[in-house]
C-alpha cells in the first residue's frame, strides 16, 4: 500500500504542476497577443527611419554626421543586448546569448575589447563578468522610450567620444509565434541599404543647415532601433513561454496517464494478492 500512496501522491502533485503550466500558458497567450499588437504598431515608424536613414547615408551632403562615417582601425566595440528579465521561456535566451558570445569572440581574436550594456535581468546576469556599461531591466510588458534613453544615450556618447569604434544590437527576431530568431546588426557606423533595397534614391534639402536636424535623426533612429527590439523581444518571449509551458502541460498530462496506468497495475496487484491470501487462508481452515 505504500507504493500506492506514493503514487497517489506524484499524481496528485503532478495535477498540480499542470495546473498552473495552464494558467501559465493561457496568461502567456493573452500577453502575447497585446505585445505583438504593439510590435506591429511601431514597426511601420521603424521601417520608415530605416529608410530614411538610408537615404541621407547614400546622399552627397557637405555634412556628415559620425554615425555614417567608418573608422579606419577599431580598438573597441559595444553591444546592446537584449533579453527577457523571467525565465520559463524555452531556449530564447540561450540562443540569444550564443549568437552574442560567437559575434564577441570573433573581435576578442582581434584583440579587439568590449563594452556591454544590457536590456533584461538574464542579460544582465549572463554577461556581468564582462563587464556591463549600462543596463535596465524591469521594463514590463509594456515599455517607453523613456525607460530606454539612458542606458542607449551611454553607448551613443561612448561612441561619439570615440571609447568605441562599432556598436552592435543583439535581438530576438519575431517571425510568428511558433519561430523566434536571434539576430546580430551593426547599428553605428550606420550600413545603407542596398540600392536595390531602395525602390527610389533622393537627396534631401535642409533649411537652414542640416547638421541640427541631422543629429537629432541620428540619434532618434538608433533610439527606435532599440525600442524596436525590445518591444519585438517582449512578442518572442511571450510566444516561447506559451510554447514551453503547452509542452509542459502536454509532458505532465503524459505523466499522469503512465502514472495512472502503474498505479492500477500496483492496485489490481495488491488486490490478487489479497484475493490469494484469503483462498489460501479459507483452505486451510478446511
Amino acid at each position: 500500500m505504500a507504493g500506492l500512496k506514493e503514487i497517489r501522491s506524484q499524481i496528485g502533485s503532478i495535477q498540480n504542476t499542470k495546473k498552473i503550466t495552464k494558467a501559465m500558458e493561457m496568461v502567456a497567450a493573452s500577453k502575447m497577443r497585446r505585445a505583438k499588437d504593439r510590435m506591429e504598431a511601431s514597426r511601420p515608424y521603424a521601417d520608415k527611419m530605416r529608410q530614411v536613414v538610408s537615404h541621407i547615408a547614400l546622399g552627397n551632403l557637405e555634412y556628415q554626421h559620425s554615425f555614417v562615417k567608418s573608422r579606419d582601425t577599431v580598438k573597441r566595440v559595444g553591444y546592446i543586448i537584449i533579453s527577457s528579465d523571467r525565465g520559463l521561456c524555452g531556449g530564447l535566451n540561450t540562443n540569444l546569448f550564443k549568437a552574442a558570445f560567437q559575434s564577441i569572440a570573433e573581435w576578442k581574436e582581434k584583440d579587439v575589447e568590449v563594452d556591454i550594456a544590457v536590456f533584461g535581468s538574464k542579460a544582465l546576469s549572463m554577461f556581468k563578468k564582462y563587464g556591463v556599461v549600462a543596463e535596465a531591466n524591469g521594463l514590463g510588458d509594456a515599455p517607453t522610450i523613456d525607460d530606454m534613453l539612458g542606458t542607449i544615450k551611454v553607448m551613443l556618447d561612448a561612441y561619439e567620444e570615440g571609447q568605441i569604434d562599432r556598436l552592435y544590437l543583439v535581438e530576438n527576431e519575431f517571425v510568428n509565434s511558433m519561430t523566434q530568431t536571434p539576430r546580430v546588426s551593426q547599428m553605428i557606423p550606420i550600413v545603407a541599404a542596398e540600392m536595390e533595397e531602395l525602390e527610389y534614391h533622393w537627396d534631401y534639402l535642409y533649411e537652414p543647415e542640416s547638421k541640427e536636424v541631422i543629429d537629432s535623426l541620428m540619434t532618434r533612429y538608433i533610439e527606435s532601433l532599440v525600442y524596436q527590439g525590445v518591444v519585438e523581444n517582449i512578442a518572442c518571449e511571450m510566444s516561447a513561454r506559451m510554447i514551453a509551458m503547452k509542452s509542459a502541460t502536454d509532458n505532465a498530462g503524459d505523466m499522469i496517464d503512465k502514472l495512472k496506468l502503474a498505479y492500477n497495475k500496483a492496485r489490481q496487484a495488491a488486490i490478487t494478492q489479497e484475493i490469494s491470501e484469503i483462498v489460501s487462508g479459507a483452505a486451510a481452515v478446511e
